[in-house]
């Protein structure tokens, strides 16, 4: 695989070189059987983690039990690997549905074994 290939936001082609503008990161939420879910969109790292770290810190403050649907996430880094172990340790955290980067990022950390990951948003709310 070129290095390009392997960063996220380049593209090959006739186009090789230049960046391709990222998709943008949010962040919604909503409340579902006593739950509070979180759900990320988009490319995550130490630039767009804010919003999301926000909407975890209050989530796990005012909810004994977070979800986080994940099936949105386009690229997650070592920054919310850490967000993620620091909500786990303050709140009954659920990662729901993780894309297939995500997913890989806490099988080869071990985190996977950590954390509660599930199939999907209503099995983690309803567990």
């Amino acid at each position: 695989m070129s290095v390009d290939g392997a960063v996220v936001g380049c593209q090959g082609g006739t186009d090789e070189g230049r960046w391709r503008v990222r998709e943008q990161a949010t962040v919604v939420q909503y409340e579902w059987c006593g739950a509070r879910v979180v759900g990320a969109r988009g490319a995550y790292d130490m630039d767009t983690i804010t919003p999301l770290a926000e909407a975890l810190h209050t989530a796990s403050k005012a909810y004994p039990k977070v979800v986080l649907d994940a099936s949105g996430l386009t690229f997650a880094d070592s920054t919310v690997l850490s967000l993620l172990i620091r909500t786990h340790q303050a709140a009954d955290l659920r990662v729901a549905a993780p894309a297939r980067q995500l997913r890989r990022l806490l099988e080869l950390t071990g985190a996977d074994a950590v954390l509660k990951v599930m199939s999907t948003v209503e099995e983690a709310a309803t567990v």
